[in-house]
C-alpha cells in the first residue's frame, strides 16, 4: 500500500468520478485507475462499485475511507512539523472551537499568539462540541474547545479543563426585565418569557432547554435556529431573551441589558482536547500552553 494510493483513493471517493479525481490529484486518469486497481489488488477487495456513470463504495471502502482520511491529515500534519523553522517562525496550527469561545475567550489569546508568533498561520473551525470532537478524530484539527462532558465519550481524546463559565439572560434594554426586574433572574422566571434560541447541536441550546425542563417547563421560542451572532442580534431587535455565557455578552454587551442568573445559576466547563496517539505540532503546544496559562 502507498501514500499516492491513498491519495487518489478518497479522490475517488470524494467526486465519485475517477476523470474528475484525476484532475483534482493532478495525474492522468489511466494512471489513477491503475493504481486503485493494484490498491485493490493489495488489499484482496474491491473498493468501488463501477456502473456507468454511478461510482459508489463498497463496504471495504467505507471501511477503509475514515483509515485514509486519517492516515493523508496525519502525513500533513508530520510535513508541517518537520518543515517548522526555528523559534515557530513558521508553521500553523488548526484550532476547532464553538463559535461562543470563538466570540469571547478566543480573540485576546489568539491576538497575543499572533503577535509572538507572526508567522504562524491560524486556521480556525467553528462547530458544536460533537463535531469537534468528530474532526479531531479524524485527524482535521490539531486542537479543540469542547464543552464537557463530551456529547461522546472518546478514549482516543485527551481533553484538560480550562475554565469554567457562568451563563447569563440577556434581553434588550427597551423590553421589560425579566424577572420582574429584580437584580437577579432564576431559571424558573424563564417560563412564559419568549425566548431567542440556538439551532440544534449548539451546546448553549442543549443545555438551556435541559435546565427549563428541569424547572417543569418547556421553553418558548420566538426565535430559534441561529448562530451566536444571530441571536444576540434578534435579542438587541426585543425579539426575545436568550441564555447565553458571561464572557460573551461582555464583549458584546451595547444594546444588551445583562441579568446574571440566580444561586445556583447555569455554568459550562470548557476543555481544551487533542487526539491522545498523536502529540499536537510544536505551534499547536505554543498555543495549548497560552491557552491553560491564560
Amino acid at each position: 500500500m502507498q501514500f499516492q494510493q491513498l491519495q487518489y483513493f478518497v479522490a475517488v471517493a470524494e467526486t465519485r468520478h475517477f476523470t474528475r479525481a484525476a484532475e483534482l490529484v493532478h495525474v492522468a486518469q489511466p494512471s489513477l485507475s491503475q493504481q486503485i486497481k493494484a490498491l485493490e489488488r493489495e488489499l484482496g477487495a474491491d473498493l468501488f462499485q463501477r456502473a456507468r456513470g454511478n461510482i459508489t463504495l463498497t463496504d471495504a471502502g467505507e471501511a477503509l475511507l475514515p483509515l485514509a482520511r486519517r492516515i493523508l491529515a496525519d502525513t500533513e500534519t508530520a510535513r508541517y512539523e518537520v518543515q517548522e523553522l526555528a523559534q515557530l517562525r513558521s508553521g500553523r496550527v488548526r484550532l476547532g472551537a464553538t463559535p461562543s469561545l470563538c466570540t469571547g475567550l478566543l480573540p485576546d489569546v489568539l491576538r497575543a499568539f499572533h503577535d509572538r508568533y507572526p508567522g504562524i498561520r491560524l486556521l480556525i473551525e467553528e462547530g458544536g462540541s460533537h463535531d469537534l470532537v468528530r474532526e479531531l478524530a479524524r485527524g482535521a484539527l490539531d486542537l479543540a474547545l469542547v464543552v464537557l462532558p463530551l456529547p461522546t465519550p472518546s478514549p482516543a481524546l485527551t481533553t484538560v479543563e480550562l475554565l469554567r463559565e457562568d451563563l447569563v439572560v440577556v434581553s434588550s434594554p427597551e423590553a421589560s426585565k425579566p424577572g420582574d426586574g429584580r437584580r437577579t433572574v432564576r431559571i424558573a422566571d424563564l417560563e412564559g418569557e419568549r425566548m431567542v434560541m440556538f439551532r440544534h447541536g449548539y451546546d448553549l441550546r442543549e443545555l438551556t432547554v435541559a435546565a427549563c425542563r428541569a424547572e417543569g417547563f418547556e421553553p418558548d421560542f420566538a426565535v430559534e435556529g441561529g448562530e451566536m451572532d444571530a441571536v444576540l442580534g434578534f435579542v438587541r431587535a426585543g425579539l426575545g431573551v436568550a441564555v447565553v455565557p458571561r464572557m460573551v455578552a461582555a464583549r458584546s454587551g451595547r444594546g444588551l441589558r445583562v441579568t446574571p442568573l440566580a444561586r445556583p445559576g447555569l455554568h459550562r466547563a470548557i476543555a481544551l482536547a487533542h487526539r491522545s496517539d498523536v502529540a499536537p505540532p510544536r505551534a499547536a503546544r505554543e498555543l495549548q500552553r497560552m491557552l491553560l496559562e491564560r
